[in-house]
């Protein structure tokens, strides 16, 4: 089992800026990338950026690149979002994900709120 705790989350006014953690536990090692998805409120979740176990390798959301950093600590087993020049459009609850296998994310946090003021 993998256990994730986001962190990090509130509220910012329009242009801010935040940085998201994610502390994992358990079974890390097992741990074969980590990722980041957000849910607006009446919206679906969706993909927002990823990095590899090494952390060499990252992919981000088209409405994210250049906006928003993923990076991890694998020594503190803690993945980051620097968020960057946040919109209103960027509220959402933000949810770290895990995967075991280089198939679907199978472990999730609880999700951060994050708010976008005007």
């Amino acid at each position: 089992q993998v256990h994730l705790v986001e962190s990090g989350g509130g509220l910012v006014q329009a242009g801010g800026s935040l940085i998201l953690s994610c502390a994992a536990s358990g079974r890390t090692p097992s741990m074969y990338g980590m990722g980041w998805f957000r849910q607006a409120l009446g919206k679906v979740r969706e993909f927002v950026a990823c990095l590899s176990r090494s952390g060499s390798s990252t992919s981000y959301a088209d409405s994210v690149k250049s906006q928003f950093t993923i990076s991890r600590d694998n020594a503190k087993n803690t993945v980051y979002l620097q968020m960057n020049s946040l919109k209103p459009e960027d509220s959402a609850v933000y949810y770290c994900a895990a995967k075991t296998s280089n198939l679907s994310y199978n472990y999730w946090g609880q999700g951060t709120q994050v708010t976008v003021s005007t």
